[in-house]
């Protein structure tokens, strides 16, 4: 009897035991996986229950930033300069670049950041550029606040649109071709014996050095070399930075275009200081300069700025340099510093060293004593006598890759805060500029 009950008992629990483990069997199978964080970004992107929380944003939402936008660039050479330019420096000689802007192409899907450009061929004007890296998508980590995206905005676009120099120290900052200005004084329209041109443009700002030492050169060129007056072209935005058309240089304050037009024995109009051109100097082979246009009085001019200590280099066509070798009776000594290359055919492009307070501010390698007079100019005329390539059959045209913008990440980080800065009083770039008058005559 007793072994009768133990056994139905036994029976009973092993019954029991049985629908329990196909109860938790059923009930794990209907309830989701209990969530799993690999790493802090997973965590962060869980639902965060404190209606206090600073948003995590992984990535922009599409059409939310707007693509970089192409530019062609023009006026570049598919040939290199002559090697014998490129001996006496690291890097050689550079044209203008012209760039002409083109609409955006409108909002970007949410994809990898566009490849870096190709670096650009070492030249003198711009100097070797070392290639921009592209912007970095942020990744918060858990418990931090989100970093602030760099701007994807064009460098030029943000320089182009300020009116005013930054409301700081006077600074030249970065390279030549990558960089921008602090502090930055405007040339008066109106001198005795200058009037600045294309006013529409607003490029005739600059470092204080910069605007003293074009001032200083109308009125020694006018005294003593009778020259009747400068046209003075463009210097920098004022705040320096790329420019939405034109240079790729003159974007720290130290690049002035000098026409080599006289100035006339009037005050010009606005509306003819954006019309009137430049005057070539060149005759109708367009390789060497016409006697009748290009006399002594122009070389004249040119070997004065070429005289001044602060003046590192002078940009001129390679048919003016030629014509000012050949000039007899003439000093030689700073011909090394008038560099010949392409363009530069109807101006002079004079560039000044870095000012010794402006740190941050990278000058080119020198050109070395060599006056230039002997096979540097004669390969430069040689190069330029080449035949144009054969034009290829038209065919169907391949998309050309573009170039990604310059941004102003890319800049020096100083540049932000002149981008930002406030503008500057016109006591504040008077007294700049009457600081940089004081100082021009020293080397730097």
């Amino acid at each position: 009897m007793r072994r009768a009950i133990f056994a139905a008992v036994l029976l009973c629990l092993c019954g029991l035991l049985a629908i329990a483990e196909t109860l938790n069997r059923e009930m794990t199978v209907a309830l989701p996986p209990e969530p799993v964080a690999t790493d802090g970004a997973a965590q962060a992107a869980a639902p965060s229950t404190d209606a206090s929380a600073e948003p995590v944003l992984v990535a922009p939402p599409p059409g939310a930033v707007p693509s970089p936008v192409a530019v062609p660039e023009t006026g570049q050479s598919d040939v290199s300069a002559p090697e014998s330019a490129r001996a006496g420096s690291t890097v050689g000689d550079p044209p203008e670049i012209l760039a002409t802007p083109t609409a955006a192409s409108g909002p970007a899907p949410p994809a990898p950041a566009p490849p870096d450009p190709a670096p650009p061929p070492a030249n003198e004007i711009e100097g070797t550029a070392t290639t921009a890296s592209a912007p970095v998508e942020l990744s918060p980590k858990e418990d931090r606040e989100p970093a602030p995206k760099p701007s994807l905005l064009p460098a030029r676009t943000i320089f182009g649109a300020a009116a005013l120099p930054a409301d700081l120290p006077a600074k030249a900052i970065g390279f030549y071709s990558r960089g921008c200005l602090a502090g930055g004084v405007a040339l008066p329209i109106d001198g005795e014996v200058w009037q600045a041109m294309r006013l529409s443009r607003n490029r005739n700002w600059g470092h204080p050095r910069l605007i003293a030492l074009v001032e200083r050169l109308a009125e020694e060129a006018a005294a003593k070399d009778g020259w009747p007056g400068l046209l003075v072209g463009d210097l920098s935005q004022p705040r320096g930075g790329p420019m939405l058309t034109g240079h790729a240089s003159h974007q720290v304050g130290l690049d002035a275009d000098i026409w080599l037009t006289p100035m006339p024995d009037k005050r010009l109009s606005y509306a003819e200081r954006e019309s009137i051109s430049a005057t070539s100097m060149l005759g109708k082979d367009g390789l060497h300069v016409d006697p009748e246009v290009f006399t002594p009085h122009h070389a004249a001019l040119i070997r004065r700025a070429a005289s001044y200590p602060g003046v590192e280099r002078i940009f001129v066509h390679p048919g003016i340099k030629k014509a000012m070798c050949q000039e007899a009776g003439v000093d030689r000594q700073h011909f090394h510093k008038i560099r010949p290359y392409w363009g530069h055919y109807y101006h002079m492009h004079v560039r000044i060293a870095c000012p010794k307070d402006s740190i941050g501010c990278r000058d080119q390698p020198t050109t070395g004593n060599d006056d230039g007079c002997g096979k540097e100019v004669d390969d430069w005329l040689a190069l330029l006598k080449r035949p144009a390539k054969p034009q290829p059959p038209a065919t169907a045209a391949k998309p050309t890759p573009s170039r990604r913008q310059i941004l102003l990440d890319d800049l020096p980080a100083e540049c932000a805060q002149v981008a930002k800065a406030g503008n500057a009083t016109v006591d504040r770039a008077m007294a700049e500029r009457d600081q940089g008058s004081r100082s021009v005559g020293s080397t730097r």
